[in-house]
């Protein structure tokens, strides 16, 4: 009875008796180590930048092929951007052969690169609201620990440098950082701070 093998993207692995070992070139070590883990993100990323969902296993193959030809010359020192810029050329490649210029999927360029490394529209709504929360908790701070939080947190200064230009001990600066940090974790994520110490 034939062992079943579950289908994979691409064919990676060869049928090998006991006791064999096979021979796996750097390009196929590279592409089975850092592509084929890209693959659900590579399938969204056509799936949001394609109209005809038929054509998206197409492109993935295509993707692939490409991707192993470009590798045989030279392995990609960064994996994950060069899977994302060969998606984008082939998909402007099949839109300008086709000359299908469909709205929602090529209005503009741009959208192309929603899979970068970039964080998304989401993500950037949320930094700046948390930012904002953060900002307004500091002003709330008393005035010294919140100087001191600035100096440590945000500027990075060491906890002697802190006391010699705000002219207090080094346990005092310790003492300002640990109250101004308590009182901004509760303002943040817990109750409201009992007192302004």
């Amino acid at each position: 009875m034939a062992e079943h093998i579950p289908e994979t993207s691409i064919e990676t692995t060869n049928p090998l008796r006991a006791g064999e070992v096979s021979a796996v070139s750097p390009v196929e070590a590279w592409f089975v180590r850092e592509v084929l883990p890209l693959e659900a993100m590579l399938m969204h990323f056509l799936h949001q930048n394609w109209r005809n969902k038929a054509d998206l296993e197409d492109f993935r193959q295509e993707i692939y092929a490409q991707l192993l030809e470009s590798a045989e010359v030279a392995l990609p020192e960064r994996t994950r951007p060069f899977v994302f810029a060969t998606a984008r050329n082939l998909l402007i490649n099949r839109v300008r052969r086709e000359q299908i210029v469909p709205i929602d999927a090529v209005a503009d360029m741009e959208n192309f690169g929603l899979a970068s490394d970039e964080p998304g529209p989401d993500r950037t709504v949320i930094a700046r609201d948390t930012l904002r929360k953060l900002h307004l908790a500091l002003d709330h701070l008393p005035p010294r620990a919140r100087e001191a939080v600035v100096l440590r947190r945000i500027e990075g200064m060491s906890r002697s440098e802190i006391a010699q230009r705000m002219g207090i001990t080094e346990r005092t600066v310790a003492e300002h950082i640990a109250n101004g940090m308590r009182i901004l974790a509760n303002t943040l994520f817990g109750e409201a701070p009992k007192g302004d110490a």
